[in-house]
């Protein structure tokens, strides 16, 4: 299982919150401790929002503790809206066009967790894909096929009901291949104003999945700061420090929501 990170707020530097704290991005990328896997050096990626009208995304296929232009490139990018990915193959290939962000017009996703028998039914979810939609499939992930498989449902227009609506049609294509693994997912969409991450599993296991909200949030040594008040909102895959308290979860079947740094957190919809 894969590790991520998202934030939205005032602008900060990238590498205050991937490199410095206690329990920092690339430490997970080693050292995980609530997924699946310990260590995620299947790639990483950065997708970031600056002065264009669309993100600027870098992904690579080294592990993201071996890249020094990684964090060269993090302690010169300051963004208000930023992700960020480290990668545990669940079976398709490590390449470039499998890391995580994906970019489509103004926005990007990216997931951890897995299409339970997706070789199986690779096919048949990216039969659902539209065509005009597909032609921007590069890679192999169903990572990849859920994103544009949603945004065909809506995901853009609606994001809490695109999310629901492509569960729906991935839960339908598993039933109708008798596949017993279970859909688990936590995923992030970002459109250059608002954030929307999701936590879902169609069993009672969903990868974990926490956020703080602060005025601001800073790091101090290795800690992670939180000035009281809102207008930033950090989502990430588990804690940067060990101050539990100061880390909110996300409930299973639930989307948070984040617009002008202030979030909420609702259930995931029924599917129309």
């Amino acid at each position: 299982m894969c590790r991520w990170l998202a934030y939205a707020g005032a602008a900060m530097r990238i590498d205050r919150l991937l490199f410095q704290p206690q329990n920092s991005l690339v430490r997970q990328s080693l050292h995980a401790t609530l997924g699946a896997t310990t260590t995620n050096g299947d790639g990483f990626g950065l997708g970031w929002y600056g002065e264009r009208g669309f993100p600027g995304v870098y992904r690579d296929t080294l592990p993201a503790w071996h890249d020094a232009n990684l964090r060269s490139l993090a302690e010169q990018i300051r963004s208000r809206l930023f992700f960020a990915h480290v990668r545990a193959s669940s079976g398709t290939s490590t390449s470039r066009e499998n890391c995580h962000p994906f970019r489509y017009e103004h926005a990007m996703f990216m997931h951890n967790g897995h299409i339970g028998g997706y070789a199986t039914i690779r096919r048949d979810i990216e039969n659902l894909i539209p065509s005009a939609i597909y032609r921007a499939r590069s890679g192999t992930t169903d990572t990849e096929a859920f994103f544009l498989l949603a945004i065909g449902l809506g995901l853009l227009e609606d994001p809490p009901g695109g999310f629901a609506r492509a569960i729906a049609a991935v839960r339908a294509v598993m039933v109708a291949h008798d596949i017993a693994a279970p859909l688990r997912m936590t995923a992030a969409l970002a459109d250059g104003e608002r954030m929307f991450a999701l936590r879902y599993a169609s069993d009672d296991a969903p990868p974990s999945l926490y956020f703080a909200e602060a005025e601001e949030i800073t790091v101090q040594g290795d800690a992670v700061s939180f000035a009281p008040g809102r207008g930033a909102v950090l989502v990430l895959s588990e804690p940067l420090d060990m101050q539990r308290g100061r880390w909110r979860e996300v409930p299973g079947g639930h989307v948070l929501m984040t617009k002008g740094g202030v979030a909420q957190v609702a259930p995931l919809p029924m599917a129309a």
